[in-house]
């Protein structure tokens, strides 16, 4: 199969696009001030409800084909990599309101040039659930954004049932063979954390390539998971509570995959909520992250995962820089919603270049 090549053309940014940026933030701003106001704390203005905070490893796979064998994946070795799992919104809110998850990796021990005011060895991967991202450009992300936004003020009990009616929408669409991407967002099933698969959604640069991301479950004590659903009537924080239960006893393995870009017209750039046709390209495995079994929530790691580490798109090697209008929205976005929240804490931001500065 032929890949397509990286080129800086590949990007056609819109004429306005700062200025949708610029209404992204300013939009995201306020709805984490009415958060603010409500929790009397400054949380993500996305994923801000943690399930898990593990630490572990990802080793590189060996003998990978030179399409594969780019940017971080050029040789085969080991990073030791720590890894937060998160609920989607951008408030503390009880597991009766299942949405999309997050699952955001920082590797550390990375060499190589990055990405501008990124001066420490590491490289992040911002995945979550979903293969798309529904809004697909920074600009339908403002029209979204701002809906959501006129939604952080209602009662839980509202955002509960808009969450259960877009979960009953996909089970009635997947009868007939297909899903709503944009209903799985807001209506996500009462899965385990630890049984999902996680999505870079939108591309990235894949060093001489263009990728999309994925992490898999791989071991069967995970797969066997996949039937398990919460009952959030018995435990309005069961999700962590469940993630929690299964790092006692089990090691957590994912495999890291990437789908290449084969065909600009059915695997666009910029347009994040169209689906890359696996037929076209498929995912294949180029690491394996593995965290073994452990304390997945001590109260002083958990402080340092949420109040003061990071994990941004823009924490990354040039080789796997973010492409299309929704990352390069992101790579904005995401730090200045972190300088909103480290300053309204009053707690310093901490771009984490040492898996030793995490607490045990």
């Amino acid at each position: 199969m032929t890949y397509l090549r990286y080129a800086p053309d590949i990007e056609r940014p819109a004429a306005d696009e700062q200025a949708t940026i610029d209404g992204i933030i300013q939009g995201m701003t306020q709805q984490s001030q009415t958060v603010e106001k409500r929790e009397h704390h400054a949380v993500r203005a996305s994923h801000a409800k943690s399930t898990a905070c593990v630490t572990g490893e990802l080793t590189v796979a060996a003998d990978l084909p030179p399409e594969l064998a780019q940017g971080l994946f050029a040789k085969p070795g080991t990073y030791k990599v720590a890894v937060r799992f998160a609920q989607g919104p951008g408030e503390t809110l009880r597991d009766r309101v299942s949405t999309h998850r997050g699952m955001s990796i920082k590797v550390f021990g990375v060499s190589g040039e990055k990405l501008p005011g990124h001066g420490v060895d590491t490289q992040d991967f911002v995945l979550a659930t979903g293969t798309t991202f529904p809004s697909g450009t920074a600009a339908g992300f403002l029209r979204d954004g701002t809906v959501i936004g006129k939604s952080t003020g209602l009662p839980e009990g509202v955002k509960s049932a808009v969450s259960s009616t877009a979960r009953n929408l996909n089970k009635v669409l997947h009868a007939f063979g297909t899903e709503s991407a944009m209903a799985d967002f807001f209506g996500h099933p009462y899965s385990h954390p630890l049984a999902d698969s996680y999505f870079s959604q939108a591309p990235v640069r894949f060093g001489d390539y263009v990728a999309k991301l994925g992490a898999v479950p791989a071991t069967e004590a995970q797969r066997s998971l996949s039937e398990w659903r919460l009952d959030p009537r018995q435990d309005e924080d069961g999700f962590r509570h469940a993630a929690l239960a299964f790092f006692r006893e089990n090691d957590v393995v994912f495999e890291l995959r990437v789908q290449l870009w084969a065909d600009a017209e059915k695997q666009p750039i910029e347009d994040a909520s169209v689906e890359w046709p696996v037929s076209v390209s498929p995912f294949r495995t180029v690491a394996t992250v593995r965290l073994p079994r452990q304390n997945a929530y001590s109260p002083e790691r958990v402080r340092h995962f949420d109040e003061v580490m990071t994990f941004r798109p823009a924490h990354s090697l040039a080789a796997h820089r973010p492409l299309g209008s929704v990352m390069r929205a992101r790579l904005q976005v995401y730090r200045a919603l972190s300088e909103f929240r480290h300053r309204e804490n009053g707690v310093a931001e901490e771009d984490t270049g040492c898996i030793d500065h995490i607490p045990a």
